[in-house]
């Protein structure tokens, strides 16, 4: 069975103009175009493809795989003709995260676990954008094979990828003394170790695609959080492993860089708008509010006024705050292994 992923990456990156890489689509052959045959077990796809494509090639067969033509962008916008994976993208920042590249020209892929919401999502994109700019993929964060599975998919419709969002996150608070160890891991398992997985599953694509266009550069953005650059009070398992997910981001910087990719996370202030705070039963308004972390509350209004009271500039983190810093950093080709505060001065660094 050919794996679209060792082929439609480096296949985009030789079809690249300047640093721009094409969406590859599914083609009916007409004869015209050159066809290429893959040896099985060839353990150098862009050697073969280095020699078997002219120059200036917009439209390919590749043997037992399909044909393949490319498409570069027709819209506007600063994400426009990227290809983008948002995980966690059923509800919540992932999701408006998702909207918001399809709406600045990005095609872009929904992962989640809950399969039937990104479908669902992936649909109302397409519909408000006028175009197919989104499709919906299950995945599991947690699971390797389900992670390869979606990639999988993501390739063979879109032919590669050029921004990953590792967006994925929950939140299960409580005191050290008290927190179940069960609860512990599933933190650690989505948060950290997840964010692992997603990044060894995709970087072998971008530098695919990188060897192929050695011009070209690929992002890897994780979402992470204020808590993964100071403590937090009875909520240490998540905290933990959003400290972690910097060490990792600032890890993976100083080994991806050699392969085209540029590494780097976001760090919000409370998204009080998403299902993670406003969640009747087990957002966080709920978890702290039965907790005692906020002393004196009563209801998830004075949850809220606590923690807005802590802000600067008094009100919780929206999307298009995030949005602002995720541009940046795509845009800055300088720039790898950095932690963004957009907390609103609530974290300031030195």
């Amino acid at each position: 069975m050919i794996r679209m992923t060792t082929i439609l990456p480096a296949l985009r990156g030789f079809m690249a103009q300047g640093q721009t890489l094409p969406r590859l689509a599914c083609a009916k052959p007409d004869g015209t175009e050159p066809v290429v045959s893959i040896p099985p077990g060839c353990d150098d796809v862009l050697a073969v493809l280095r020699d078997s494509l002219p120059d200036g090639v917009r439209r390919v067969t590749i043997e037992a795989a399909g044909t393949y033509v490319a498409e570069f962008a027709t819209v506007t916008g600063r994400a426009a003709g990227k290809i983008a994976v948002v995980t966690g993208a059923a509800q919540g920042f992932g999701l408006e995260i998702a909207t918001d590249l399809a709406a600045q020209g990005a095609w872009v892929a929904l992962a989640d676990i809950n399969a039937e919401g990104v479908q669902t999502a992936a649909a109302k994109i397409n519909a408000d954008c006028g175009r197919d700019a989104a499709i919906g993929v299950a995945a599991s964060v947690t699971d390797p094979d389900s992670i390869a599975a979606a990639l999988e998919k993501v390739v063979a419709t879109f032919g590669g990828i050029d921004l990953f969002v590792s967006n994925a996150g929950v939140l299960r608070a409580g005191s050290v003394k008290e927190l179940p160890v069960r609860d512990f891991d599933f933190v650690t398992d989505v948060n950290y170790k997840g964010y692992f997985l997603c990044v060894q599953n995709v970087a072998p694509i971008l530098a695919l695609q990188h060897r192929a266009a050695p011009q070209a550069w690929f992002d890897i953005i994780q979402i992470n959080s204020k808590s993964g650059l100071t403590g937090s009070n009875k909520n240490g398992a998540y905290a933990g492993s959003k400290f972690g997910g910097i060490g990792l981001t600032q890890s993976f910087a100083l080994e991806l860089v050699e392969d085209g990719i540029k590494v780097n996370s976001i760090c919000p202030g409370n998204f009080y708008d998403g299902p993670l705070w406003s969640d009747p039963e087990k957002g966080l308004f709920r978890q702290y509010l039965d907790s005692g972390k906020v002393p004196g509350a009563k209801t998830f209004a004075d949850v809220k006024r606590f923690y807005e009271s802590k802000v600067p500039m008094r009100r919780g983190c929206t999307t298009p705050d995030v949005m602002k810093a995720l541009y940046y950093l795509m845009e800055q080709s300088y720039e790898t292994g950095q932690a963004v505060p957009v907390t609103g001065g609530q974290v300031m660094l030195a």
